[in-house]
């Protein structure tokens, strides 16, 4: 019985240390997000005490790791690259249809490290940590100033980046340099990014790619990741079915330019990806909190991302493709149906993450979880074609509304 015992015992002790290993990252990604989602940081609106503090918690974890200071690296003592500190100045207006370089003038600070392997190209590697403060502009909440503390939006992603930083620090992955950066001001308009692509000290000729994590802490039950940017290489479309472990499906979309950091590099002819887990109905709004992460779901995207790069490291310099601008193409709405989309879906048709109350849907009967088959003569094969639609609905348009329920095939008469 004793050997038994023991050889129960002695198979159980990879099992266990894998256990223990799994719980010490997730309470590792559970206290970045926590302290940067925290009441105390007032929302990490820029240029405020709140975005300070996150930047020097993001650099004290980037000294803690043993980075380097990406300003020591490169031998520049400019004013706007110290320590682990890039400053930006830029003009925002709370107005939408202000011209560009109109507005009040604000300063942000990016936050930057490097991991010198003594290689040629570098890896770059980002998330935006700001948020938007106590509401105000790009809020989708009306009940006057709260605290908007973006756990999903963006703490999920620097905690991603925090993660594959460390782990990266500590592997035997040397074929790149990598470049580890937490961005400002991606919520007024990617100021933070474009200040660092246009700054003096960016060498697009020696940068490889650039992966990019906003929102990623939301991961649902079918498991599937949004990666945006897949024709920005010829590669990502031969490496990313190769990743097995962990498993999670993936909805891709070619376009290099979207609403996140990515765009940025792309416009430099960088190779990029953007990851994102969905959209929810905490968008925007005070209620994306830290208890609605998914951690573990985290911890997997997070990993996910380290085998891409694992893959990626003795492939060289990954060649670079333009891409049709779908974004700029599926924008031109003439009518709006009132819901978010689940921009992760994978299935025929466009599921409705959430229907927003008094607008279109809602007063037609549309439900969270419907899924649009057909609206009037339009098939509605996916979240892109449920986007052209709308650019060619005119308003004040009536038609049915075909939607999966369930199991169930419903129609509703919608009016735009």
């Amino acid at each position: 019985m004793k050997r038994i015992t023991f050889f129960l015992f002695a198979c159980l002790l990879p099992f266990l240390a894998f256990s223990q290993e799994r719980s010490d990252l997730l309470r590792d990604i559970r206290v970045d997000v926590v302290y940067l989602a925290s009441d105390d940081l007032q929302g990490r609106e820029t240029g405020t005490e709140g975005e300070r503090m996150a930047a020097e918690y993001i650099a004290s974890r980037f000294m803690e790791m043993g980075l380097s200071s990406y300003g020591k690296v490169i031998n520049k003592k400019k004013e706007e690259l110290e320590n682990y500190f890039h400053k930006f100045d830029f003009k925002h207006s709370n107005n939408p249809h202000a011209a560009a370089g109109e507005g009040s003038s604000k300063g942000g600070t990016n936050v930057v490290a490097y991991l010198h392997n003594g290689a040629e190209t570098t890896v770059i590697i980002g998330a935006h940590y700001d948020h938007l403060g106590m509401g105000g502009f790009g809020s989708r909440f009306t009940g006057g100033d709260a605290i908007h503390n973006g756990a999903d939006d963006n703490a999920s992603g620097v905690a991603s980046l925090l993660y594959l930083a460390e782990k990266l620090k500590n592997s035997k992955l040397t074929n790149n340099n990598y470049l580890f950066l937490a961005f400002s001001g991606e919520e007024f308009g990617l100021f933070g990014s474009k200040a660092f692509t246009n700054s003096a000290f960016f060498d697009a000729s020696k940068m490889n790619y650039m992966l990019n994590m906003d929102m990623v802490g939301r991961l649902k039950e079918e498991r599937v990741i949004s990666v945006n940017g897949v024709g920005t290489s010829p590669l990502w479309k031969e490496v990313l079915p190769k990743i097995k472990k962990p498993a999670l499906k993936t909805s891709m979309t070619e376009s290099g330019i979207g609403p996140s950091d990515h765009t940025s590099f792309y416009l430099k002819d960088l190779p990029v990806l953007h990851f994102f887990t969905g959209q929810h109905q905490e968008y925007h709004k005070p209620d994306d909190d830290s208890p609605l992460i998914n951690y573990e779901g985290l911890l997997d995207v997070s990993d996910y991302i380290y085998a891409l790069v694992e893959k990626l490291d003795k492939k060289g310099k990954l060649a670079f493709t333009k891409t049709k601008d779908e974004q700029k193409q599926s924008r031109s709405f003439k009518v709006t149906l009132g819901v978010m989309p689940d921009y992760v879906f994978d299935g025929t048709g466009m599921r409705i993450d959430a229907v927003i109350m008094g607008r279109t849907a809602a007063k037609a009967g549309l439900k969270d979880g419907d899924i649009v088959l057909q609206m009037g003569e339009f098939e509605i094969k996916d979240v892109y074609a449920y986007m052209d639609a709308l650019g060619k609905i005119e308003p004040g348009s009536k038609m049915m509304v075909k939607v999966k329920r369930g199991e169930e095939i419903v129609e509703e008469e919608v009016q735009f």
